[in-house]
């Protein structure tokens, strides 16, 4: 259901929107969604209980991280109310972390505290220049990171995105439906 391709936490968070450009699909589209999202990406080890109010607070975290890691994509300056969003939710107190004797490593929190930690994780990716891109298949809308090198990956994903744009390209050229 949720995946976990674009090198960081807030991009991952954003990416939980499916064709922006096409058919916008939210896979965040209840409370429920949002708390299972948060331990799927390992912020929490427990779901955290939410209403509609949380729904929309992580809603709102998730589209100024958006836009902003669209505008570090772009090279354009970030909008001062989304930066101003990701700030408020990064003064958040993160989930708690703690070791077992066993070694295991136990999260716990609410869903604020998971928000403060993907808050965190776009100020750090924001602030560090990495190379922020847009997936190169026109119907997908993720970003990622791009670690390859010389900067030359085009997809955020080899096997959902990439695969396909070449299996299309092939097709095209020969002649396949």
């Amino acid at each position: 259901m949720f995946t976990f391709v674009s090198g960081n936490l807030a991009l991952d968070f954003a990416g939980t929107v499916m064709g922006r450009s096409t058919r916008f699909e939210d896979v965040l589209s209840t409370p429920a969604a949002l708390a299972d999202w948060i331990v799927a990406a390992g912020l929490l080890d427990s779901p955290p209980t939410g209403e509609a109010d949380t729904l929309a607070r992580a809603v709102r975290l998730r589209e100024a991280a958006y836009r902003m890691a669209l505008a570090a994509a772009r090279e354009t300056a970030f909008d001062d109310g989304d930066r101003r969003t990701v700030n408020e939710f990064a003064e958040g107190v993160p989930p708690s972390m703690s070791l077992r004797a066993d070694g295991t490593v136990v999260r716990s929190g609410d869903a604020d505290a998971a928000l403060a930690a993907v808050a965190r994780s776009a100020i750090e990716l924001l602030g560090s220049r990495a190379l922020v891109k847009e997936c190169g298949r026109p119907v997908c809308t993720r970003l990622y990171v791009d670690t390859s090198r010389g900067g030359s990956r085009r997809w955020c994903d080899m096997t959902l995105c990439g695969n396909r744009a070449k299996s299309a390209a092939f097709r095209a050229r020969h002649g396949g439906p």
